[in-house]
């Protein structure tokens, strides 16, 4: 199955501010990469790099005046749904890799030492398994109300649990707390869904955040916000907590006018995404480098 994914930002700036972004499907999971590409308006250099996380980030600076920033990719997935295994159980902390062992401890957004306490409380007769991480996630999602424009980028792991309210950010959040407080390693993920095999709510695309919860000596995505198996997931970046994998850092006054993000399943008779691009092209792409491109 191949899922066009993508997103077009429309900025603006006073004056020169170098700027972070990371909307690149990430190049190294399991999905596949067939087709990609990014431009600039006006064509200003950009670099790429790989963070500490294995992300892989963009960085340019917006000239003054209007910027447009796009990327466009199709990428080939399995087709199938998130993987459930509720006996699988829990790595022992003892057999946590060392380079996983970060995502067991708090962060900037994910305060889980505050909630040890609860934790235990809430989960802490569940059986050692998948069923433990499932049962974080059955609770947050009766919790927590969704609310579109219920939270801003301040807002914590701890301040969600508080306030009972949030955006898909803020489920991944405390998600990711409550299961680092009960010695289950967990990183805060984000990339694209598409709305493959489910009726598509009547709302625009959005980039989603989830989690992953390090299980039987791997990691497996879990998603605190639907709380069903999806197909599709296209990850973006990994990290500790949202901070890790802001979808753009600024240092300066950067205004976003406009954002558009895609996420369809390709077809014959649906290529998705944006209509000013080579769809034919795109359905039958072989591999290729990212390159710059402008339309």
């Amino acid at each position: 199955m191949r899922v066009r994914v993508g997103c077009e930002f429309e900025y603006a700036t006073d004056g020169p501010v170098p700027v972070l972004m990371l909307v690149r499907a990430h190049p190294d999971d399991e999905h596949r990469t067939v087709h990609e590409t990014r431009w600039l308006d006006p064509n200003i250099a950009l670099r790429e790099y790989v963070d500490a996380f294995g992300n892989f980030c963009w960085r340019f600076t917006a000239p003054g005046g209007p910027l447009r920033v796009r990327y466009d990719a199709v990428v080939e997935i399995s087709g199938e749904e998130d993987r459930v295994l509720p006996d699988a159980p829990l790595t022992p902390i003892d057999d946590v890799p060392n380079d996983a062992l970060v995502y067991t401890l708090p962060s900037r957004y994910v305060e889980s030492d505050l909630l040890i306490t609860t934790a235990w409380e809430l989960f802490g007769q569940t059986p050692p398994t998948w069923a433990r991480v499932q049962a974080v996630c059955d609770w947050v999602h009766a919790n927590v109300r969704y609310e579109t424009g219920s939270s801003d980028p301040t807002v914590t792991a701890m301040d969600t649990f508080r306030r009972r309210v949030g955006v898909c950010r803020d489920f991944a959040l405390l998600a990711v707390a409550l299961c680092r407080a009960l010695n289950i390693p967990a990183r805060y993920t984000f990339g694209y869904l598409p709305d493959i095999a489910i009726e598509p709510p009547d709302v625009p695309m959005d980039f989603h955040a989830w989690f992953e919860a390090y299980v039987d000596g791997r990691w497996y995505p879990f998603d605190a916000r639907h709380n069903v198996p999806r197909i599709g997931r296209v990850v973006i970046g990994r990290g500790r907590d949202a901070v890790d994998v802001a979808l753009s850092t600024s240092y300066g006054a950067l205004r976003l006018d406009r954002m558009t993000v895609w996420s369809d399943e390709v077809t014959a008779d649906n290529p998705g995404g944006p209509p000013t691009v080579d769809d034919a092209d795109l359905l039958e792409a072989g591999d290729v480098a990212l390159e710059a491109r402008r339309p």
